[in-house]
């Protein structure tokens, strides 16, 4: 099934629509073949293309490039997660090595946007874990001492300066760490496709069929033609389990998302004019929230098993009344119709909150499954897996193996019957924080 293109993603809209688009229609031999063109896929591409300069790399996508997660996510650049899955963080030495990697993601995605002078509202602003109940200062006091262990520069907040740096009265604890950026997804992910090596094809709108190995060549078959590579690297993310990538150690939610317009002068002075921040949330199933330095603000409250290749009009009207109702609990003197934009998107999950970056045969490699953090750990594990594919290794490679591996999931229909419930009773306990 084809996986459709749509405007309804603000962050996509933004941009000027691209003119380049190049679609498959004919058989094709490769040194080397990147499946799925967004962060992950467009990095691995960047460093074979550096790489292997007389070499021909393709990139293929199954609709625009960068216009599936890469650009429908939150734009949080994160330092540090509360709550990455359905685990909690119980061991020091486990969030250690999540950090590290996140640490590297973050260095990556500096390096090149100071190399091709990128600009994507970079914002070092850090960001909340917030919550409306009294009672999950417990909760954050705890993660409080995890991050004083691990040397991360924090602080706990009430609801008086949270009123003030935030502009609503909603929330009455929260804890600000300070080293993670907000940016806007869409602006970095153009970047990346535009400053892609002169050897990297890329080809868009072009969906992957099936695929199978053949002596020492991979033969992947498209919808409307093939490629015959001598590697490939499969950068899908949540579409990893569609392909048979991995497929007892990954699985897809669907989220969703509105954006409002930008805030008049009077409505942005009735909230107190703060500054750009950003709000996650301490119960798994709260809203993710953000202003925006344009003084739009974004929610994203729901999670499900959903069909990932496509959400109806009207099934997304129905979840964007959520977020709006979110938006009035925390900012009650705005206008009810401000909603400009509302769209779904794919995350990828595994049981234990890990990543997967392996070679799983002689010449097929996969790297995916960021658990809500891919824009850092996406662009890093796609450099790193092009690296891997080419039998060498980096500090940063013994770095992200250190990391727990993923651990195997039940089949289906036992697994989405139990994810479901788990999101059914997370979000019974996050009811208050929609």
């Amino acid at each position: 099934m084809d996986v459709l293109n749509d405007n309804s993603c603000s962050w996509v809209n933004d941009l000027s629509p691209r003119n380049n688009i190049v679609t498959l229609t004919s058989d094709i031999d490769s040194e080397w073949l990147i499946v799925g063109a967004g962060y992950t896929g467009l990095s691995a591409a960047r460093k074979l293309g550096q790489l292997y300069p007389n070499q021909k790399i393709l990139l293929v996508d199954a609709q625009l490039a960068g216009e599936g997660a890469s650009s429908r996510n939150s734009g949080y650049l994160v330092d540090t997660t509360l709550n990455d899955g359905f685990t909690s963080n119980k061991e020091l030495d486990n969030y250690k090595k999540k950090a590290d990697i996140y640490k590297l993601g973050i260095d990556v995605i500096k390096k090149f946007i100071k190399e091709y002078q990128v600009d994507c509202d970079w914002n070092e602003c850090g960001k909340y874990f917030a919550s409306s109940k009294q009672e999950d200062r417990e909760i954050l006091e705890n993660f409080s001492g995890t991050l004083s262990k691990l040397g991360f520069e924090h602080n706990l907040l009430s609801n008086k300066e949270l009123k003030k740096r935030l502009g609503t009265n909603f929330y009455n604890i929260a804890l600000h760490t300070k080293g993670g950026i907000l940016l806007h997804p869409g602006k970095l992910v153009r970047a990346m496709i535009d400053t892609l090596p002169q050897n990297v094809n890329l080809y868009e709108n072009s969906s992957l069929l099936n695929w199978k190995k053949k002596n020492s060549k991979v033969i992947c078959k498209f919808k409307n033609g093939s490629i015959k590579t001598k590697k490939i690297i499969f950068a899908t993310n949540g579409f990893l389990k569609s392909l048979g990538i991995k497929s007892n150690y990954n699985f897809p939610l669907t989220l969703t998302a509105s954006m409002t317009r930008s805030l008049t002068k009077e409505e942005f002075e009735s909230i107190g004019e703060p500054k750009e921040w950003g709000v996650l949330p301490v119960r798994p199933m709260g809203a993710t929230i953000r202003m925006t330095k344009d003084r739009r603000i974004l929610i994203r409250n729901t999670a499900e098993v959903f069909n990932p290749y496509q959400m109806s009009k009207s099934e997304l009207t129905k979840r964007s009344l959520k977020q709006k109702i979110g938006i009035k609990k925390r900012f009650p003197e705005l206008p009810d119709d401000i909603i400009q934009f509302s769209w779904s998107g794919i995350v990828s999950r595994t049981r234990n909150s890990s990543q997967i970056f392996e070679k799983i045969d002689e010449n097929v490699f996969v790297a995916g499954c960021y658990n809500g953090s891919g824009i850092g750990v996406g662009t890093l594990f796609g450099e790193q897996i092009a690296i891997k594919a080419s039998n060498e290794n980096s500090k940063e490679i013994e770095t992200i193996e250190a990391r727990n591996k993923p651990t195997w999931l039940p089949p289906d229909p036992i697994l989405s019957l139990g994810v479901s419930a788990r999101l059914i009773y997370e979000r019974f306990r996050a009811k208050s924080e929609i």
